[in-house]
């Protein structure tokens, strides 16, 4: 993503262009032209990647992002997953289930009976659930989902950022020539629409996902399922209770799309609106002699503050999708509508409800989007140099 010729500071691309190139001509450049060549550079730049090789470049930070920032996921969907009423039994979940049989049939006093403490079949809180998860199911299921993460990741992100890219590039030029007010609003229009194109084309990999994250497999000789088996686990229920309507079976796999798209428009809106002049900021403070690695920490800076900051604002939304994820029941899934949704997590858990999950999403979002951007922009200056 590369700074706006217009907003007069470049992309570090820009920037690690246009002083090289000023090094070779300082002797010929006066102070005027100097101040022009970053700009005209960081176009250049820009424009002489393809959109294959952008996605290429989103493509493999999302794989470092979502191998990275997987377990903090898992945690976050489990806590989710619980305040929706999901139940995750715990090592003493025999001894529990032993001990009410012992009540109902009064076997033996009461005094000598087991007692199932909340702490074994309840999630207290983020460090509690990565504890449980690695004591009760094995270290290895902190990546529970993480096979549908990349698979979400690479094609998802492959189409946001490169898009971004070319809508904010396009939408500026437009604009600074027409209407200059509107110019610094064009990275949170331009968010805003690549991702809803992501969104919508990746979403049932998105759904299969939060699926595998959110509930246990706890047999231990049995592969938990994949991507396809979750998706056909989804679709069966439907097909068989609606067999006169085939398509419905397959309307499901797009269940929770709406809060989906109402979660992460404001979440690129407001991620975006802000990383722009954090990074510009940045990056006019580092100046001309910057070197890749300070220029790779002003992206990945803003980034951070970015994406913690939009994951603060949508966490309620991110919480009202989950729930319509998980939803089982697929005549209830198609009449869960935000606005009920949003009453019923209320109702349920009150403000604590609404925000499930947060601290987990708030430390995961801000990590991830600056990976994603540093590392996006460093594997475009790869390209752009490769020869």
């Amino acid at each position: 993503m590369v700074g706006s010729p217009r907003q007069g500071l470049p992309s570090w691309i820009g920037l690690a262009t246009a002083t090289k190139k000023v090094e070779l001509d300082k002797n010929m450049l006066n102070e005027e032209s100097f101040a022009r060549q970053p700009s005209r550079n960081s176009n250049v730049s820009d424009v002489d990647l393809s959109f294959g090789e952008r996605a290429l470049s989103a493509a493999a930070a999302a794989v470092i992002s979502a191998a990275f920032t997987n377990p903090l996921d898992v945690a976050k969907t489990r806590l989710q997953a619980q305040a929706a009423g999901v139940q995750y039994g715990g090592v003493c979940e025999a001894e529990c289930s032993r001990n009410m049989m012992l009540q109902d049939r009064s076997f033996t006093p009461s005094a000598t009976q087991p007692k199932c403490t909340p702490d074994c079949t309840r999630y207290s809180g983020t460090l509690d659930v990565l504890y449980k998860v690695i004591r009760q199911e094995g270290f290895s299921r902190l990546w529970r989902g993480t096979n549908a993460s990349l698979a979400l990741a690479i094609p998802s992100v492959g189409i946001y950022m490169p898009l971004y890219d070319i809508l904010r590039n396009n939408m500026e030029e437009l604009t600074s020539h027409n209407t200059p007010t509107v110019t610094p609003y064009i990275p949170l229009l331009a968010g805003s629409l690549a991702r809803s194109v992501a969104c919508i084309t990746c979403y049932p990999v998105e759904l299969a996902r939060t699926r595998m994250q959110a509930f246990k497999h706890m047999q231990a000789d049995v592969k938990p399922p994949g991507i396809w088996k979750t998706l056909t686990g989804v679709v069966s229920p439907v097909g068989t209770s609606n067999s006169c309507q085939p398509f419905q079976s397959y309307r499901t796999l797009w269940t929770g799309l709406g809060v989906q798209l109402a979660r992460d428009v404001p979440f690129s809106a407001v991620c975006w609106s802000s990383l722009e002049p954090l990074r510009r900021k940045f990056l006019s403070s580092i100046g001309e002699e910057a070197s890749a690695s300070t220029v790779l920490g002003a992206n990945f800076g803003a980034g951070f503050v970015a994406g913690t900051l939009a994951a603060a604002a949508t966490s309620p939304l991110d919480v009202a999708r989950t729930r319509q994820q998980i939803e089982k029941n697929p005549t209830r899934a198609f009449n869960m509508t935000i606005r009920k949704t949003l009453t019923e997590i209320w109702r349920d858990g009150g403000i604590r409800g609404l925000f499930a999950g947060a601290g987990p999403r708030v430390v995961r979002a801000g990590p991830s989007v600056g990976i994603v951007v540093s590392f996006y922009e460093v594997v475009k200056y790869a390209l752009h140099h490769r020869e």
